[in-house]
């Protein structure tokens, strides 16, 4: 490890119980509970989808709208430390927006976001979702995902497992008690989000780690028919492998209240 490097994570270790510090213009810090599982001088891509979340939702917000879909693209290592984030409305609208936010850190582009808003309206009367409602945090078990998975992140969120949880497959539900961002409180919405991308590794098909597989998502796709509400956020997730070295993460999102969305995530599978 270089010194410089050195420097920056001790920078990161002195953060408080938060994930960013916010710098100003755009720039964040990242602290040390953003730590990723892969590398131990990147961010996971957990909490860097909730900050790409809060400032999208930030960007010429409308009271009549919601987020209806979030896409986030990994062009890259995410960089631990400080970084900037960029926002733009790509397709602006009466009823429906699609806007853009960028991180960029070390004169690259680690991830690119996208969003579409929708303008709501009462479909009582035709409201109905397919998804059916799982176990909750409460019927679960409390699992020890650092026993399994390294990093500051992973040591920041709590995990409980539904019965059945097996490799492949299972229900995860997790919750947090670090704020998103020291500065302002965060939307229920961007938190949630913030703890999606760890559906890749609440129920590996293969065991991760030197010496045997590594699988990391190159996206995040996020539907949601309904906004989230509350601390916990479920997880029932299935991974497939394809024979070709891609794979598959599909989750379906849960709340307290029921389902409210589903995410997908491609992978790509290599032996370590």
């Amino acid at each position: 490890m270089t010194h410089q490097l050195e420097e920056e994570l001790d920078k990161i270790l002195a953060n408080g119980d938060f994930y960013f510090e916010t710098l100003g213009d755009g720039r964040y810090r990242s602290s040390w509970h953003t730590q990723g599982a892969w590398n131990a001088h990147e961010q996971h891509m957990a909490p860097a989808s909730g900050i790409l979340t809060h400032a999208l939702e930030n960007l010429q917000p409308r009271d009549d709208m919601r987020i209806a879909r979030l896409s986030f693209e990994i062009h890259g290592l995410i960089h631990a430390g400080e970084f900037e984030i960029t926002t733009r409305m790509i397709r602006p609208g009466r009823t429906i927006e699609l806007i853009e936010a960028e991180m960029t850190a070390k004169g690259r582009t680690s991830i690119v976001a996208r969003a579409w808003r929708v303008i709501t309206a009462d479909s009582t009367v035709v409201a109905g979702i397919e998804d059916a409602t799982v176990v909750g945090p409460e019927e679960s078990e409390v699992q020890d995902l650092s026993a399994q998975w390294p990093g500051g992140y992973i040591r920041s969120i709590e995990m409980r497992a539904a019965p059945g949880h097996r490799p492949g497959k299972g229900i995860a539900w997790l919750r947090t008690p670090y704020a998103l961002v020291d500065s302002v409180q965060a939307s229920r919405l961007a938190s949630l989000i913030g703890l999606v991308d760890t559906a890749n590794g609440v129920a590996p098909r293969a065991e991760p780690g030197k010496g045997n597989w590594m699988f990391p998502n190159l996206d995040l796709q996020i539907h949601m028919y309904r906004e989230p509400e509350g601390q916990w956020l479920g997880l029932e997730v299935q991974q497939s492998y394809g024979t070709d070295g891609i794979g598959l993460t599909s989750t379906v999102l849960h709340d307290t209240s029921g389902p409210f969305g589903r995410a997908e995530q491609i992978l790509t599978v290599r032996q370590l």
